[in-house]
């Protein structure tokens, strides 16, 4: 394999005549840029950059809410010789408390040296000078002017950091993956030409957020490698009209797109009859899904919902991937599962099948989907995550992963690297899963796993029963165990949302039996709140930890009256935080 850096790899795309990007805008027209024009658009920023102090390897904080500013402005941030770190931009005045702690926490981590915004976002961004030293500057993507025939290249080299690419924190604070242009190389291979078998006849279709990874090098690094072109949709006209997303598929005859479960989910459930009228769907050659649980379930629906426009189940491309592998790790096709028996999963661990042919409805079952094999080059494997000790097929334990996607490590954080890659190189997931036929299957996050009377219980099965009750808004439940005096276990806590404006206890009531009936727990509290409220990372990852503290603490603000386990939970929270107090002394 050739390896390129990011801005080699754009000047051989620029090659590709008439090939490009297009950003369609809130309106609706569309700006459309060439290879070739992105590669010279690219030289001027990095030329009107080093007129403004940058420097080699300068962290640059990209905070830009449009691709259309974003991916000109981080190519040329990349081809002057700065390091990028993309940063979501506020979302809404109601949560800007916590988007500032989080902006402060990334631009101090990642020794930021320049932010670039627009005006609007500068002004609410404030005074981060105060507690990042290094930051010498922020200035608007309008700041920037340079003359492309003035630009020297810096000398960048396959082992040069590309860009810093900051991990969604549902489990802890951000951390910063360090990407290289070589790490890229080989993910982007392993994304378009071994996951996806890509052809200069495809054409990819986005609407995901280019702050993170699936976004950032699946529709914008990976197919500038293989000078493959993207429509780029702005992911709130997504959000607001889910079919826009069908629509520019079939306009555009995209052949390649991506979402997460909760994406096909609300497709299908908004989408209406009379928004397929035109719709052509069968030039989807890949539909992927990733970044979240994937449900069987809900791929079906989809392909059933749509089979009458042409989309095609063996489109679909179940994905495992993550940040610390740069982004791929193993893709399937069409809707492969194993449907195993829940009680030695849970309770033992092991993934017993359901023999073929048996009446899976009556049995107490889980159907999982699978996301492939390792690619070439690259291993997957499972270990104990106690022992360390790999465990063979159908066993369930942490997935660990090997090979030139693995990232270098954590920016200036040489503990967290020690503990997440090995002398050997075999970085730790935190996930849990198990190998069958060597083809991995995830069954949740190591740290989110809730134990009952010694068997174990994955929120994400938890949390899709709940969001298929009528009334709960798909995609918006949540599942954590909390502290409770007197119980000599945990105590079990599904948080769902709703727009409806009555009928609460009786929701409730509706998911704890929708929940005891298709996993065997019986829930000690289901809580019932307005749309909105579950808290979630920058990437829609519902944030359990998170869900956990606001409970205990009594912040979550339910809609049925305060129960006994909050108010318990509560005041246990307040008395182990009191004890934590005078034994440690004030958190640092």
């Amino acid at each position: 394999m050739q390896l390129r850096t990011i801005s080699q790899a754009l000047d051989v795309a620029a090659g590709r005549e008439g090939a490009g990007f297009a950003f369609v805008q809130d309106d609706g027209t569309e700006e459309e840029w060439t290879f070739l024009a992105l590669a010279e658009r690219s030289r001027a920023i990095a030329v009107g950059l080093a007129e403004r102090g940058m420097r080699k390897g300068d962290r640059v904080a990209l905070v830009l809410p449009t691709a259309g500013e974003f991916v000109p402005t981080f190519l040329g941030v990349i081809r002057g010789g700065g390091i990028p770190v993309p940063l979501y931009p506020p979302m809404g005045l109601g949560q800007l408390g916590g988007y500032l702690d989080h902006a402060r926490h990334i631009v101090s981590a990642a020794r930021v040296s320049l932010v670039i915004t627009n005006a609007q976002i500068k002004t609410v961004l404030g005074k981060l000078h105060d507690y990042v030293p290094e930051l010498r500057q922020m200035i608007t993507v309008a700041d920037i002017e340079g003359d492309a025939s003035l630009f020297r290249d810096p000398g960048l080299s396959p082992d040069d950091i590309a860009f810093l690419q900051f991990t969604s924190g549902s489990t802890s604070r951000p951390k910063g993956v360090i990407v290289t242009h070589e790490n890229l190389n080989h993910n982007c291979a392993a994304i378009m030409r071994d996951g996806l078998a890509s052809d200069d006849s495809d054409r990819g279709v986005s609407w995901l957020p280019l702050f993170h990874d699936m976004g950032l090098i699946g529709f914008v690094l990976a197919p500038i490698h293989y000078r493959v072109p993207i429509t780029f949709i702005p992911p709130l006209m997504f959000l607001k009209r889910p079919a826009s997303w069908l629509e520019y598929l079939s306009k555009h005859r995209g052949t390649i797109t991506y979402g997460p479960n909760f994406a096909y989910a609300i497709a299908t459930k908004r989408v209406r009859d009379r928004d397929l009228e035109g719709l052509d769907l069968s030039c989807v050659r890949i539909a992927g899904c990733g970044a979240e649980p994937i449900q069987a379930e809900t791929l079906r629906a989809f392909a059933h919902k749509f089979g009458q426009v042409g989309f095609r189940a063996e489109a679909f491309v179940p994905s495992y991937g993550m940040a610390e592998n740069t982004l791929a790790i193993a893709f399937s096709r069409g809707i492969p599962t194993d449907t195993v028996h829940a009680d030695p999963l849970w309770g033992e661990g092991l993934a017993e099948p359901v023999p073929e042919g048996a009446a899976v409805e009556s049995l107490d079952a889980v159907e999982i989907v699978g996301c492939g094999e390792a690619f070439p080059g690259h291993g997957i494997r499972i270990v104990d995550p106690e022992t360390r000790v790999p465990l063979p097929e159908r066993r369930v334990g942490e997935i660990q992963l090997s090979g030139p996607s693995v990232m270098q490590g954590y920016f200036e954080d040489p503990e967290s690297t020690q503990k997440t890659i090995d002398e050997e190189g075999w970085l730790s997931t935190g996930d849990l899963g198990y190998l069958a036929d060597d083809q991995i299957f995830i069954c949740g996050r190591q740290k989110d796993v809730i134990i009952v009377n010694g068997k174990n219980y994955y929120p994400q099965d938890l949390e899709w029963v709940a969001g298929e009750v009528d009334g709960v808004r798909t995609g918006n439940a949540i599942a954590f165990a909390t502290h409770r005096p007197g119980l000599a276990r945990e105590a079990v806590v599904v948080v769902a949302e709703t727009r409806d404006a009555d009928g609460h206890d009786d929701l409730a009531r509706k998911v704890t039996a929708a929940v005891q009936q298709s996993t065997g727990l019986t829930v000690d509290e289901v809580a019932i709140v307005e749309a909105g409220t579950i808290p979630k990372t920058s990437s829609g990852k519902v944030q359990r930890r998170k869900a956990r503290e606001l409970f205990e603490s009594g912040q979550l603000r339910k809609l049925q009256a305060e129960s006994k386990l909050q108010t318990a939970a509560h005041v246990a929270g307040s008395q182990i935080a009191h004890l934590r107090l005078r034994i440690f002394g004030p958190r640092k």
